[in-house]
């Protein structure tokens, strides 16, 4: 049964699944403006998330075919991914961050064998065990036919959203706040209108995956497959103040919302929720917690991934599935980056794999 959730003043949410995901669902949220109804996000590309979602749209009393316009929060696939289906259907225009439609026209634009062999080199990078590896070098020799597999062509935006400006929504004051981190091009969408309750506080805001009232996101590392998976700052290749630092970004764009104090946050996942800079404070003890707990565990060299496998997660290090292991390990490199960059970590000299030790 499509659930529909109506959160007043002309605002919806349709929960829409996620293929083999404990995350469950997106919610997608559907806002009614002069000029037809607007999509924020859509949800993964899979015939029952797109039956979800047309039930859901038909539900808040239209249809797919009458989407105006669809903003995207970042490219994901389980928010971007149902995008060019959508316009398809409706010819709506779709609009994403320029840092993320940089990485869709990328993802495009790459054959899948040089994004296997890319990630098969940054997990070698990183010290992962040739076994971990192998599958990888694996999908790399025998990817051949990119359409057949999912993911590798997600639909390229039309419209750029610009952080600070109003996305062109007629009747409505959708206002863009980039906040990098999970993707370099994540915004929240902050709707600079009284709250349909008369809750307390500045409007609400359409949080993405940002702001999750339970979950803390994961910080993503996006590097061009032509890297060849190298690290930066341990081959020569950026000055210390060119490296990218996810994690940096991230906290900054945290403070950033938390200083809104919206009166709601209506996020991508799990629930609704309130008390914006609450949640805000307790994602930023969480991560300096975790740095000085790697501060710890650097006291001798490191690698990435020896980091991932000494770094406390939601299960035990043996039980952490293969993918998530890849992520594991990114937000392993995400925060030793931000302890470089902050003077308190460095690369040792010449390791190789690179490895790490606090200063």
């Amino acid at each position: 049964m499509t659930q529909v959730t109506d959160h007043g003043g002309g605002v919806r949410s349709i929960r829409v699944p996620i293929p083999d995901n404990p995350l469950g669902h997106t919610l997608v949220y559907l806002v009614d403006t002069d000029a037809g109804p607007v999509l924020i996000d859509t949800g993964w590309d899979d015939p029952a998330s797109w039956d979800t979602l047309v039930e859901g749209v038909t539900g808040c009393g239209t249809s797919v075919a009458e989407i105006h316009g669809v903003v995207i929060t970042h490219h994901h696939p389980d928010h971007h991914g149902l995008s060019g289906r959508v316009r398809e259907a409706s010819g709506a225009w779709i609009a994403m961050h320029a840092a993320d439609t940089a990485i869709v026209r990328r993802t495009r634009e790459n054959r899948p064998e040089r994004w296997f062999g890319y990630m098969a080199a940054k997990l070698a990078a990183s010290g992962a065990p040739e076994e971990h590896v192998a599958p990888l070098r694996e999908a790399h020799k025998s990817v051949r036919r990119p359409s057949t597999l999912p993911g590798f062509s997600p639909a390229l935006p039309d419209r750029e959203i610009v952080p600070g400006e109003f996305v062109a929504l007629p009747g409505r004051r959708l206002r863009a706040v980039w906040t990098p981190g999970h993707t370099p091009g994540h915004v929240c969408l902050h709707l600079e209108e009284e709250h349909p309750a008369q809750l307390p506080g500045n409007g609400r805001l359409f949080s993405g995956d940002h702001l999750l009232p339970k979950i803390t996101p994961h910080i993503g590392l996006y590097e061009d497959p032509g890297t060849h998976g190298r690290p930066p700052y341990a081959n020569g290749m950026e000055s210390l103040g060119e490296i990218a630092d996810p994690l940096g970004d991230y906290l900054d764009s945290l403070e950033r919302v938390g200083r809104l104090g919206p009166a709601e946050v209506l996020p991508a996942h799990q629930h609704v929720f309130t008390d914006a800079p609450s949640r805000v404070a307790e994602l930023l003890t969480h991560h300096e917690e975790r740095l000085t707990g790697l501060l710890a565990l650097l006291s001798v060299p490191l690698t990435p991934w020896q980091l991932a496998q000494r770094m406390e997660w939601n299960r035990p290090w043996a039980d952490i599935p293969y993918g998530s292991r890849n992520i594991a390990v990114s937000e392993a490199e995400a925060h030793v980056r931000r302890l470089v960059k902050l003077g308190r970590a460095e690369a040792v000299p010449g390791s190789d794999p690179v490895t790490y030790v606090a200063v």
